[in-house]
């Protein structure tokens, strides 16, 4: 076409003196050739990124896909490659849309119809019509010009003012948890233990700093964003006096261990080389074979990160900026991850299955609140019978991310790394390693330590927690009726706490916005008017006939609405945005005051399970994970965090607080979900 010539044409006069024809030929097709390179995978990437923002296939009903949907899903096939890396998608996945204000009101009101009164939903109409009308628009524009500049307009602050602005313990208030296999301990073995769940952790960190991770994808189709991997490991949570800080470094080649009150550093690796699980489970052996005390203040410093964020920050400040105690810091902070070689024994087994399993769940949530350090983007547990788990920080990532992770660490231990007949990891040693670098430390006798521990066991004795795998049927037998299996159980904890408490309460369910760039959640009020007016009827006696239409009903809306918060439809994101502009302008809005001010008395999530199918859970039945779980997100409420696993159980981890009485003695509200699921299934199993 002649673009060759053109570009000859305008080469510097120099390149004209020192090439020859030839040379000059040669140079302008270069430059041709890497101009059309580029412009044709911009061209790619645009494309895949206008057909990613295509989200009409997630409300179709399942076998009636539409003709469009097809040429799409061929279309992004096509444009995805055949071997995509970790973050091959990040440049093509779309930005999340700021829903039109209007739109969030109505779907914000008719959320909490079923929750108000007539003469208390009238005041919340004619608040949010005020809202709309005066401030509401105005902070739209300003949400809508941070949309355009912004990968994500709703992460950056919801990280920042969620999390790390939040000045009360982390531990138990934030940080999660996640367990081990429920019926299998694959070694009795402490530190063989360890040496298995470390390498494959690191394996892990190798994959995701190498992108040989497969993104993980809806329906093998539809990318997920991977941002939340860049910050899993060589990272903590340094504390503030206004605010927290995230912290990460690009690599690190040893991790922190605590082991009765002492803290070392181990190298995991030598010369540029991984140890084998075998050293590993040495070097760790030769901490839990060491006898040295702790030194003064040391036993209990962990108890600094489960306490109060701004004494933390100040004794921080005040001990741990310079000289041996800030090497020591260093070192846990720097670390890849946080260990805990935990002396007590935990599990399922045993002559009170149901008792050990919620000792289990506390232990982890926040054990004995100095032995972990719930800074660390996650803390390994591994307990003295070889039991192990993890807590996790939350403001770097989310539990599908961390469970991912953890999924991925459970297999790989278990099923390619492996033990010995006689439970050790498999494996050469060599016995010249250097020992495990103990820490130092130079603590004054009059420290904060002791008031943030009495904050943190004030916290912790507070807690109830309670796991129950419930085994009379799964998802397999729900999903014969043509029901979701999430909205099965979300209509039923509604009608399990309407039991409890009489009534309904504002209800969370954490639905995520990773088909966004750099997305992480959205709420799914799964308290609807459908779901109440089924309750009601089942609770006032109507006929099988009427409660399995209002059923029906009441599960097609929860469906809707977990996809409508999965496409950036959803409510409190925005509203919690439009409040944030309010702040940065310095104006109140007391319609968001009031909306933000609501307590979320039933909070709930569901852990997703076979992220990455490393082994088939029909061929290996008794390899079922036990998910994990959090504590109340309010002191009068459930925090309830479920995992269906397989065809035939789901597991409940249900937390609640000593302290208020409608919910204390061994959650009420369990008794009545193992009831309700079964009561349920009962009328909605369709007639021959």
């Amino acid at each position: 076409m002649g673009l060759i010539a053109k570009i000859q044409q305008h080469l510097p006069l120099s390149l004209h003196v020192s090439l020859g024809a030839q040379g000059q030929t040669m140079v302008s097709a270069l430059l041709f050739s890497t101009l059309l390179w580029l412009s044709l995978i911009l061209a790619l990437r645009f494309c895949l990124k206008l057909l990613l923002s295509y989200h009409q296939w997630m409300f179709e009903q399942h076998g009636r896909i539409s003709n469009t949907t097809k040429v799409w899903v061929t279309l992004v096939r096509l444009l995805s490659g055949r071997k995509p890396l970790l973050y091959s998608y990040q440049t093509s996945l779309p930005h999340l849309p700021v829903p039109g204000i209007k739109d969030t009101l109505s779907r914000y009101l008719e959320s909490v119809r079923p929750l108000l009164t007539d003469v208390e939903f009238k005041r919340m109409t004619e608040l949010g019509n005020q809202f709309e009308s005066t401030l509401g628009n105005r902070l739209q524009r300003y949400l809508k010009l941070k949309a355009l500049w912004a990968t994500n307009y709703v992460s950056d602050w919801w990280e920042e003012y969620i999390y790390l602005r939040s000045r009360s313990p982390i531990m138990v208030n934030s940080n999660y948890y996640g367990m081990d296999f429920l019926y299998v301990t694959p070694t009795p073995v402490q530190a063989a233990r360890a040496g298995n769940t470390i390498t494959a952790l690191l394996l892990y960190r190798r994959k995701v700093n190498r992108e040989e991770l497969k993104p993980v994808r809806l329906c093998t189709v539809i990318p997920l964003c991977a941002a939340q991997c860049e910050r899993m490991f060589n990272t903590t949570r340094t504390p503030g006096v206004e605010t927290d800080v995230l912290q990460h470094w690009q690599d690190s080649e040893f991790v922190a261990v605590y082991h009765k009150g002492r803290y070392f550093r181990l190298w995991v690796y030598q010369a540029g080389r991984l140890l084998s699980p075998r050293e590993i489970e040495y070097q760790v052996q030769r901490i839990l074979d060491d006898t040295s005390p702790p030194q003064p203040g040391e036993e209990k410093l962990g108890a600094l990160t489960a306490g109060d964020r701004i004494p933390w920050s100040e004794m921080r400040k005040q001990h741990f900026s310079s000289g041996i105690n800030k090497r020591s810091l260093d070192a846990i902070e720097r670390a890849a991850f946080f260990v805990t070689l935990d002396d007590e024994e935990q599990g399922m087994k045993g002559e009170d299955p149901a008792g050990n399993l919620d000792r289990y769940a506390k232990s982890l949530l926040h054990g004995k609140c100095y032995d972990r350090w719930f800074d660390k983007s996650f803390s390994i547990v591994i307990y003295k019978n070889g039991k192990n788990g993890l807590n996790a920080e939350h403001s770097w990532a989310d539990a599908p991310t961390v469970a991912h992770l953890w999924e991925y660490t459970l297999a790989t231990d278990a099923f390619q790394l492996g033990y010995t007949e006689d439970g050790h990891c498999k494996g050469e040693v060599d016995r010249m390693l250097p020992r495990p670098q103990r820490l130092l430390w130079d603590i004054p006798s009059e420290t904060q330590v002791q008031s943030s521990l009495a904050v943190a066991q004030a916290l912790a004795n507070d807690v109830d927690c309670h796991i129950f795998p419930f085994v009379k049927f799964g998802k397999g037998r729900i999903k014969k009726l043509r029901i979701s299996p999430d909205a099965f159980i979300q209509i039923a904890l509604q009608l399990a706490y309407y039991r409890d408490r009489g009534g309904f309460c504002l209800t969370y369910e954490a639905s995520m916005t990773r088909l966004f760039r750099e997305g992480r959640t959205e709420t799914v009020r799964s308290c609807s008017n459908e779901s109440c007016a089924f309750v009601r009827a089942l609770e006032d006696g109507e006929t099988e006939d009427e409660c399995r239409r209002l059923f029906r009903l009441a599960s097609d809306r929860h469906q809707n609405l977990y996809r409508m918060a999965m496409t950036g439809a959803g409510i409190d994101r925005h509203l919690f945005c439009l409040y944030v502009v309010s702040k940065y302008l310095g104006v109140d809005s007391p319609f968001l005051k009031e909306v933000l001010a609501e307590p979320w008395r039933l909070s709930t999530s569901q852990t997703p399970v076979q992220q990455m199918e490393l082994f088939d859970l029909k061929n290996y039945p008794d390899f079922l994970s036990l998910g994990g779980g959090f504590g109340p997100v309010a002191d009068d409420g459930y925090g309830v965090s479920y995992i269906i696993v397989g065809e035939e159980m789901i597991n409940f981890h249900v937390s609640s607080k000593y302290s208020c009485g409608e919910t204390v003695r061994h959650l009420n509200i369990t008794n009545d979900i193992n009831a309700k699921l079964e009561h349920i299934t009962q009328f909605t199993t369709v007639k021959k």
